[in-house]
């Protein structure tokens, strides 16, 4: 009869209850996921939680002597656990062996350690998971700017989130609720905003970079020009001789600090549109040719 229970621990089925606890902590902390940055550190670090949950307690380890891993389908524990995927590991071994466990299949919060990091002696009462859970999304440019609602799909729920105007790459949105579970307890999803880049604007800091087209005749002579933003069109007054690149500051027309409800400023940058010659009249040409400055 296979006991992998023991192999988890690396002790034999003849341990007492303080090899028991010393096995457990000398590998809790060797894979303790805020030590060990592995990728299956974690998983381990569980594995190691749950051993120590049902060794440890004398009835719990009774019943595992009796079955052995026929208490986990005939498969070791460590496949056990893995074929669990999402599912609540400390409540199906609860089901199974009964009494309480200490809450090692969250992702954070794990027992035996302190927030600090510290060891707390391994007392029977152990820490809550933690429940918070951390994602990432990515929200168009312009809801960024003006803000808006902005629909999203997690843990199979669809739900939409308010995006507050001015939200920059990398802020923190917190979405009440939306965590994980347990007993009753329901955590906060925390989303990492991401901001699309968009094909007409640039964001430095609160002030907005925006291309404009003026025809030719303006840029010489000097007149208005139509411009769409965010907050409405405008017209432009341009003056003569404008070069190519030449930047117009529109004051108030930025993004919001979120802090301080400051608005940023607009700058639109000239771009000179110069005219097909053959659509021009011949004898414009003609006369360019002859008194246009340039060989």
């Amino acid at each position: 009869m296979s006991n992998s229970l023991y192999e988890t621990l690396g002790i034999s089925e003849s341990a007492s209850a303080d090899e028991v606890k010393k096995a457990y902590r000398r590998l809790a902390r060797k894979y303790h996921p805020d030590i060990n940055k592995s990728p299956d550190a974690e998983e381990k670090f569980k594995e190691i939680n749950a051993a120590y949950e049902i060794l440890s307690d004398p009835e719990k380890r009774k019943q595992y002597d009796m079955h052995g891993d026929s208490m986990f389908g005939g498969q070791n524990f460590h496949d056990f656990a893995s074929s669990q995927g999402n599912a609540d590991l400390d409540e199906i071994l609860r089901n199974i062996f009964g009494g309480g466990f200490g809450g090692f299949s969250g992702s954070g919060g794990f027992g035996g350690f302190s927030s600090s990091g510290g060891f707390d002696g391994f007392s029977q009462q152990r820490r809550e998971p933690d429940l918070d859970v951390t994602a990432r999304i990515t929200i168009p440019f312009d809801v960024a700017v003006l803000g808006g609602t902005h629909a999203i799909n997690y843990n199979g729920e669809s739900f939409s989130i308010k995006i507050p105007a001015g939200i920059k790459n990398g802020e923190k949105l917190r979405i009440k609720n939306k965590g994980k579970s347990y007993n009753g307890k329901k955590g906060n999803l925390y989303l990492i905003v991401e901001v699309a880049p968009s094909n007409e604007y640039e964001r430095v800091g609160n002030d907005l970079y925006k291309s404009f087209d003026i025809p030719l005749k303006i840029a010489m002579f000097g007149g208005k020009v139509k411009v769409k933003t965010y907050q409405k069109e405008i017209t432009l007054k341009v003056g003569k001789n404008t070069k190519q690149g030449q930047k117009f500051r529109v004051k108030g027309y930025g993004v919001v600090d979120r802090k301080t409800g400051v608005k940023g400023d607009l700058y639109l940058k000239a771009n000179i549109v110069l005219p097909k010659v053959e659509e021009l009249d011949e004898e414009l040409v003609k006369i360019m040719k002859e008194k246009l400055p340039g060989d």
